[in-house]
């Protein structure tokens, strides 16, 4: 028997309903007669709804108004916006110097976007944070004194960090770089506590000092946030730690603390921080309002950071540990090296989820006269020129939150993605 020649095989394209936006239709919306029925239902509804919003919002609305009185009648009050943006952004700070908080603004969100950028996840990212959060405080307050014990502690909190993680692969000039700052930042320290140093501070004075009582809007939602979560999260991280520790003094202390923080809602930890703790302080000594719910934010946030990392942690296998006991790893090293990197991949979802949710949470520290974004959004609406138009300035505040908050969401899918490369079959 002869083989018969073969000749080129044709491809055939498939249907042209299965692909395509026709095909994905088919499937997703009319697979089925009721499918079908309930997808026109809800666009008939949603043409209907978006119709109507936007015949408000654009076809009618009023741009170019003076006062609340011209509006009325009429569609949305856009040009309310337009007359108060600058106190619903800025807030109480003076009208005069509003440039300083809006570079504020832009330094912070430069910050955020180049930490996002996994090439700056190295020394480079500490320069930035250090020089931005420098420029940011700087234009907020104007002046800015920085205390000899700030700096010490610095020093001393600088070397243990790099010694910890960087003893076993550090050349000698790096290891003794390491210990002299330690021990200038302990010797400096005690020296300083004992009162053989003064308590001398390096004056950065270019602009007029605008006080935290006037500070609002934006750049307080921005800082409270960023920084609360900054802070909240390598405490957070302490705390899971030693939730999991085999010390049961230092178990017990974490635990404590833990459950005391999350069981109690934000709002009373703002009023203790702002009312409760002057109380406890000697007498004569003060710490500003807007620190202490800085500190009320962080210490919140740190609790509930602590169980989502406790999370991830208790998900890695038990080889992950031995494997790194068997390299000769120390426990900084086997911690920041190998657990870690692991146990916050696995979180990312619910550590975002929590991030968001405490960028929202800001607005709670009006409950002590601090006012953030939505909080002068709502305080524009005082004016009796412009009164009866909350709409407008509530669906302005949640498209700036939306902005925000939907990307936080998106680069978390991201890094989620990228981050799991290697598990992907």
């Amino acid at each position: 028997m002869t083989d018969m020649p073969v000749g080129e095989r044709q491809q055939v394209a498939p249907p042209s309903d299965t692909t395509g936006i026709l095909g994905w239709a088919r499937k997703n919306l009319f697979s089925s007669w009721g499918n079908g029925l309930t997808t026109i239902v809800l666009v008939v509804a949603m043409v209907w709804i978006l119709s109507g919003f936007l015949e408000w919002a654009l076809f009618t609305a009023n741009f170019t108004a003076t006062t609340g009185s011209e509006c009325r009648g009429g569609g949305a009050c856009w040009a309310l916006i337009r007359e108060k943006f600058r106190y619903i952004f800025f807030g109480s700070f003076p009208y005069e110097q509003h440039w300083r908080p809006l570079f504020a603004v832009i330094s912070m969100l430069a910050m955020l976007v180049l930490s996002a950028d996994r090439r700056m996840w190295n020394w480079r990212l500490l320069v930035i944070w250090g020089v931005g959060s420098f420029i940011t405080f700087l234009l907020m307050f104007g002046q800015l004194h920085i205390p000899l014990s700030l700096m010490l502690f610095v020093a001393l909190a600088g070397g243990t960090i790099g010694l910890a993680m960087r003893s076993a692969v550090a050349d000698p000039i790096e290891r003794s770089a390491y210990y002299a700052l330690i021990v200038i930042g302990l010797v400096g320290l005690g020296l300083r506590f004992s009162g053989v140093l003064p308590s001398w501070s390096l004056a950065i004075a270019p602009l007029s000092y605008v006080e935290t009582s006037l500070w609002g809007g934006l750049p307080v939602t921005l800082i409270l946030a960023t920084y609360g979560l900054l802070f909240a999260f390598p405490y957070g991280i302490l705390l899971a730690l030693g939730r999991r520790s085999n010390l049961p003094l230092v178990k017990g202390l974490c635990v404590g603390f833990i459950e005391l923080i999350r069981g109690v809602p934000l709002i009373s930890l703002l009023i203790m921080a702002s009312v409760m703790l002057p109380l406890f302080l000697p007498s004569g000594t003060t710490i500003d309002k807007f620190l202490r719910a800085q500190v009320a934010v962080i210490l919140f946030a740190g609790a509930y950071i602590a169980e989502v990392i406790r999370g991830g942690l208790q998900s890695l296998p038990k080889g992950q540990f031995e494997a790194a006991d068997a390299m000769g790893l120390n426990y900084p090293q086997k911690t920041l090296l190998i657990i870690l990197p692991q146990a916050l991949r696995v979180v990312i979802p619910p550590l975002i989820n929590t991030f968001i949710g405490f960028f929202k949470d800001t607005s709670l520290v009006l409950i002590i006269g601090i006012f953030d974004f939505l909080n002068t959004a709502n305080q524009a609406l005082v004016d009796p020129n412009w009164a009866g138009f909350p709409g407008e300035v509530y669906l302005f505040a949640a498209f700036v939150y939306f902005i925000f908050c939907f990307s936080m969401s998106r680069y978390s899918k991201y890094l989620e993605v990228e981050l799991n490369k290697g598990m992907r079959r």
